[in-house]
């Protein structure tokens, strides 16, 4: 038990020093610019989470929690890793000033675990992701944001296909996707997880981007730390329930935690510089998790889903070429 702890740890402390590498690249090669790149990192990173996220859920009805104390104990040991590497230190203050972002964030992620046990992945993932472009409209609004014309076709485009995937696995799901003795009425999951991400996403810009409420680095340690609570707390509630839950027999569930990780840490700095177009890119790794659910999972799309995940690749591509004008 304890040399598989200490491998775990030592894959983690691994992945940290590519973490900053990455981090070191980005910075000194490129510079500010870099949030493109990190948008796309994210982007990779939380659809392969969602496929093993599927992957890892059962009927087990304690699934999604075992999900979520998971992803918050690889969460914790990466904050404390992140924090020794760039000499940071745990400041109970911002994890209180970040804690709504956190809590929104960690509330939807939870739902969104709880979804997958009754709904196929490639029903679930576009209506839970679908929240990014209201969320960028909103900032345009709020803070009077100008986008050029390019800029605001490349979101339109992505608006575009995601919606249109929506709609289109919506309608599957009411044929014959609904997993379970469940009516269509489950896919409240992914609507509620899509309204209370939205929320968190929202909020982090206004934190991170629009009026730097608090640093990267302070966010990250906050909210990964925040989880870590919420893993232990709900770590302590299975042993009064006296479920059985091993670690180590969970490794599905934490590869997904670990790409899960990866993606929060790329995901504050890329949200940090251009909230407004990196929110509705990654917002479409959804697209990504439908292709991949298609060939891992076996579920079936239609030709107009495979248009519609074209479109999406088509919005995200405009966007990074003007980025590159």
């Amino acid at each position: 038990m304890h040399e598989t702890l200490e491998n775990m740890v030592n894959k983690i402390y691994n992945y940290m020093i590519i973490e900053e590498k990455i981090e070191n690249f980005c910075y000194n090669k490129i510079g500010d610019n870099m949030w493109f790149i990190f948008t796309l990192i994210t982007f990779i990173a939380w659809g392969l989470a969602d496929l093993y996220y599927k992957l890892g859920n059962s009927n087990d009805k304690y699934s999604h929690i075992k999900t979520g104390i998971i992803v918050g104990l690889i969460m914790g040991i990466h904050a404390t890793i992140f924090m020794i590497f760039n000499k940071e230190s745990i400041n109970l203050i911002e994890i209180i000033k970040y804690l709504p972002v956190s809590l929104c964030y960690i509330a939807s992620m939870v739902i969104g675990y709880k979804g997958l046990r009754y709904l196929e992945l490639s029903i679930s993932s576009p209506i839970q992701n679908s929240s990014g472009i209201i969320t960028s409209i909103l900032l345009c609004l709020i803070f009077k944001i100008k986008l050029s014309y390019l800029e605001i076709l490349g979101i339109i485009v992505i608006f575009i296909g995601v919606l249109i995937l929506s709609i289109l696995e919506i309608k599957e799901g009411k044929k014959e996707k609904i997993i379970g003795s469940f009516k269509c009425f489950i896919v409240i999951f992914p609507i509620i997880y899509a309204i209370i991400d939205g929320l968190g996403t929202f909020l982090d810009a206004i934190y991170l981007d629009q009026l730097e409420l608090i640093s990267e680095n302070s966010a990250l340690i906050a909210y990964e730390y925040t989880f870590l609570i919420y893993g232990i707390i709900m770590l302590i509630y299975l042993k009064i329930k006296k479920e059985p839950f091993k670690l180590f027999g969970e490794k599905t569930k934490i590869k997904a935690a670990l790409l899960e990780t990866l993606g929060q840490f790329t995901y504050v700095y890329a949200i940090s510089k251009n909230s407004v177009i990196a929110v509705p890119i990654i917002s479409c790794y959804s697209a990504l998790s439908v292709l991949l659910s298609r060939f891992y999972l076996k579920e079936k799309l239609s030709i107009l889903s495979y248009i519609a995940i074209i479109i999406i690749f088509i919005g995200i591509i405009l966007l990074g070429i003007l980025e590159e004008i």
